[in-house]
């Protein structure tokens, strides 16, 4: 965390005695009223003392998501779909869009989370950040739109799978590097930074920069086909990435053309995303598991390594609901990392939640935790294989 040797003093103050004014802790540290409230004032923009009471952020590492906030519909058919008829079956609504979802999942996991998204000034908007809030995501930073708040419908077959979804996303697609203004500071807080990609792609440019500027990780989520079509000028080589999280139509959407979907077709389409300066590539391939591309990087002057291959495997799951498994995969990931492990124990840990959440009904699960995932997460489930690059 980016903080000078003064804040840190007074932060640590303030853990030992979270009821100190800032004229007790001028006196304690030998310096006036006025500069201790300065430097209040600049913890509070970084993200570490929390509200006019000086409550500090814990010290667990912190994650800012910046990306879509909606309300979900979710239609599944009961019966063999018949396209261009009635069909019957059920309909739920709840809160949801990428960012959203990975954000709540990464709170109710236990990583403290900043969520930056747009949503309206409309009964959705108010509903949407009471429900998040709820799980535990920090939302004073979430951007009122002019636009309504988003909405997306998913349509899915009678064995859970999408059939088809829209998304009206004006508000997030609208979204602007001055609306995001407070995003630097808040990095400076932060251990990582998640964008997915229903911004524009100037702005997801403009975020991954800072990120990297701020010297935390910066993972892209490319959310769907088109999104990531729109978003694929990004990574071109000029900004660098810790992880993309592409499924297999992604990824070929990232780099322009088809993609095999087996593993000597995703490795080569890795390594595109590699030479554009993407450091991990980690693939879902559904059923198949995932595939995890990390890039040769040498070590000051050492030779270049090889590049590191893993296949993740599936843990068993009955399908309810394929709704929101992408993003807690990515949260998953996320949340192993910042807990200290390396980026293939991240990658098992976000493979189960995955099929935690195919599991569920919810599209994040209301009773998850890391304790859920521990349980299903064992030395050797699921299984991972090294192979040649």
């Amino acid at each position: 965390m980016n903080l000078t040797a003064r804040e840190r003093e007074i932060v640590a103050l303030l853990r030992a005695e979270p009821l100190l004014d800032a004229a007790a802790l001028a006196e304690r540290i030998g310096s006036t009223r006025a500069a201790v409230s300065v430097h209040l004032s600049n913890l509070g923009r970084k993200g570490v003392v929390l509200g006019r009471g000086y409550i500090v952020r814990p010290e667990a590492d912190s994650v800012v998501v910046v990306g879509g906030a909606v309300l979900d519909a979710k239609m599944r058919i009961a019966v063999t779909p018949v396209i261009g008829s009635s069909n019957p079956g059920t309909s739920t609504s709840t809160v949801g869009g990428v960012g959203r979802n990975i954000a709540e999942n990464l709170a109710r996991l236990g990583s403290p989370t900043v969520l930056v998204a747009a949503v309206g000034d409309d009964l959705a908007g108010r509903t949407v950040v009471a429900r998040t809030e709820a799980a535990g995501v920090e939302c004073r930073h979430v951007v009122t739109s002019v636009h309504p708040t988003g909405t997306y419908a998913a349509v899915l077959d009678d064995g859970g799978d999408l059939l088809v979804a829209v998304a009206d996303m004006r508000a997030t697609d609208e979204l602007t590097v001055a609306d995001l203004a407070v995003v630097p500071s808040l990095l400076e807080g932060a251990d990582a930074l998640v964008v997915d990609a229903n911004l524009a792609a100037p702005v997801i440019r403009w975020l991954l920069s800072a990120a990297d500027e701020a010297g935390i990780p910066g993972i892209f989520e490319p959310v769907s086909v088109a999104k990531a079509t729109e978003a694929a000028p990004v990574l071109d080589g000029t900004v660098r990435i810790h992880t993309v999280t592409p499924n297999v139509a992604e990824l070929a959407a990232l780099v322009g053309s088809p993609v095999r979907d087996d593993v000597e077709g995703v490795v080569a389409a890795a390594g595109l995303l590699h030479d554009r300066g993407v450091e991990h590539v980690w693939v879902s391939r559904g059923t198949s598991g995932s595939l995890l591309s990390v890039a040769a990087r040498p070590a000051g002057d050492a030779p270049a390594r090889s590049r590191r291959v893993v296949l993740v495997s599936a843990p068993d799951a009955t399908a309810e609901d394929v709704t929101g498994a992408g993003d807690s995969m990515t949260a998953g990931y996320v949340h192993a990392l910042l807990s200290g492990e390396d980026v293939v124990e991240a990658a098992r840990f976000g493979q189960v939640l995955a099929s935690l959440t195919v599991a569920s009904s919810d599209t994040v699960r209301p009773d998850l935790t890391t304790a859920l995932v521990a349980a299903h997460l064992t030395p050797h489930q699921p299984s991972t294989q090294e192979i040649p690059a």
